[in-house]
């Protein structure tokens, strides 16, 4: 493999042998290295190979930033917890380690932090934030200064983050205000408390997760009405009407209107969720 760039001694961008940017790590393995030469496979700890179009460069950077050791934990704590898609996903761990990496710097100084989603991703996210919790336990279980238990909101929120593109939480602290404004619209429409812990509610948070993906990569449901969704409006009017106002707070928080056809499939979600109680 040969050496495109150097981050620091223990870091390097390189060329493996199917010609993909690869990023290296390993103690001393960019010590006097330059770009061009070979890289000693013995050196060599672990490899990331970005994926969905990530750029090489930004994760290295990223990378370096991070103590060698925070990469280890939190790559060892995924495989222990069984997170197979964590572990699959390099930019995913690289964001974590880089969490928890200010976390623990957060602890060491005796600086709390509060994080004001913790009902929103507790209500929302219940699967991620289970997993969290896992993670964040097994984390502890390797450091001799134990993280909060409210560390767990923002490695759920990691978690959830895994299904854009975008790199970053700020798509998802939008999209879980905007999901809990959608329910709290549909609670006061019919007067009546969700049950968080329903399958119907469940689905309903899936599918608006999934249409927030949609959104954000411009590929929405059909623009021109199918039968279905003209079946689905007949069927239950009260809860279109209730979806129209949905798509309204959908279109305010995030500029884009919605087709009629994902309204329909709104409203259908709706009328799930509000006759299962």
């Amino acid at each position: 493999m040969e050496i495109l760039r150097v981050f620091n001694n223990n870091l390097v961008l390189s060329l493996d042998e199917n010609g993909r940017e690869v990023i290296l790590t390993g103690r001393g393995l960019g010590f006097q290295a330059h770009p061009g030469q070979s890289v000693d496979p013995a050196k060599v700890v672990r490899r990331f190979v970005p994926a969905d179009g990530r750029d090489p460069d930004h994760l290295a950077e990223l990378l370096a930033g991070i103590p060698p050791e925070h990469i280890h934990l939190v790559s060892e704590a995924v495989t222990e917890v069984g997170l197979t898609k964590v572990a699959d996903n390099p930019a995913l761990i690289i964001a974590i380690a880089d969490h928890i990496s200010f976390a623990i710097r957060r602890v060491n100084l005796d600086m709390a932090i509060t994080y004001p989603l913790l009902a929103e991703v507790k209500h929302l996210y219940a699967e991620e934030y289970t997993q969290a919790l896992q993670l964040l336990t097994a984390i502890n279980d390797h450091l001799p200064t134990k993280l909060p238990d409210t560390e767990a909101v923002g490695l759920a929120l990691h978690l959830v983050n895994a299904g854009f593109a975008t790199g970053d939480l700020s798509y998802t602290y939008q999209m879980t205000g905007v999901i809990q404004q959608m329910v709290d619209v549909i609670e006061r429409a019919y007067g009546t408390t969700l049950d968080s812990g329903s399958v119907s509610v469940g689905r309903f948070i899936t599918h608006l997760r999934y249409l927030f993906v949609r959104i954000h990569n411009h590929k929405q449901l059909a623009d021109e009405p199918t039968t279905v969704g003209r079946a689905i409006r007949e069927a239950f009017p009260e809860a279109s009407e209730v979806a129209v106002r949905l798509g309204g707070v959908l279109e305010l928080r995030l500029g884009t209107p919605l087709t009629t056809d994902e309204i329909s499939y709104l409203a259908l979600h709706v009328a799930r969720v509000t006759t299962d109680r």
